[in-house]
């Protein structure tokens, strides 16, 4: 009896031994019955929306005063940006930072330091968003002509976007499984075998560098938005079956 059930265990062994070495026989034919390629998507493209900030301030040891002057320039500034060409729709102005502003004295033979009040230090942003790139882009560079009539400015370099970027990723899809398919076609017409179904497709992460630039690939995206005009690419992975 003994005996019997010593053979029947091994029989069983044999039996799901066999049956797991021909799954994973079946499993490690299919994988080499593939073929996996990768395509890239490309393309050159200028920025459709540019996005421009300048601050500007003002100093008086009376705030309300300090005020006036700030709006004051505030008019001018607008006045400005408008003859410029810019709608008025287009600016936004921030709300006004107020700091105090003080002066440090250090007595040497006391040796203490005592800080004596100045002045309020007043500060606005204005902040330009407009699709007319070139005439903001133009307007960045020139908007110091602004300090000749007394007003402390400051211009920040413009940012560039591109608002039909869903557009312009499936455009770039569609390209780089293009691209795939030609390597996959390439690569089973040279191994004297056919290309079959689509086994597997996936994407790879959406790039927007500077065109020419250096700017670095990251895995999580890079979104470029000093330059203005870009460079945009994409991967994509398929795996074919091969017959």
């Amino acid at each position: 009896m003994k005996n019997y059930i010593s053979v029947s265990i091994a029989s069983i062994a044999l039996i799901i031994a066999a049956f797991l070495f021909g799954k994973a026989f079946k499993s490690r034919n299919n994988t080499s019955n593939t073929i996996s390629v990768k395509g890239l998507g490309t393309k050159d493209f200028e920025s459709d929306l540019i996005v421009w900030s300048g601050s500007f301030s003002k100093k008086n040891a009376n705030l309300k005063d300090a005020y006036s002057q700030l709006e004051k320039d505030r008019k001018t500034i607008e006045q400005y940006l408008i003859k410029k060409g810019v709608d008025k729709s287009e600016m936004v102005y921030s709300s006004i930072d107020i700091n105090k502003r003080f002066k440090t004295s250090y007595n040497k033979e006391t040796g203490e330091s005592t800080s004596t009040f100045i002045a309020y230090e007043l500060t606005q942003n204005v902040t330009i968003e407009s699709k007319n790139v070139n005439a903001v882009e133009d307007l960045s560079r020139k908007i110091t002509e602004l300090i000749t009539k007394g007003i402390e400015l400051n211009s920040y370099s413009p940012r560039y976007y591109y608002t039909k970027l869903a557009d312009l990723k499936i455009e770039m899809i569609a390209s780089a499984t293009k691209d795939a398919r030609n390597r996959a076609e390439t690569i089973a017409s040279n191994s004297k075998s056919k290309l079959g179904t689509l086994k597997k497709a996936t994407m790879g992460v959406f790039q927007i560098t500077g065109r020419n630039s250096s700017d670095d690939y990251s895995w999580g995206g890079t979104y470029n938005t000093s330059s203005k005009l870009k460079t945009a690419t994409i991967t994509m992975r398929l795996t074919y079956l091969s017959k």
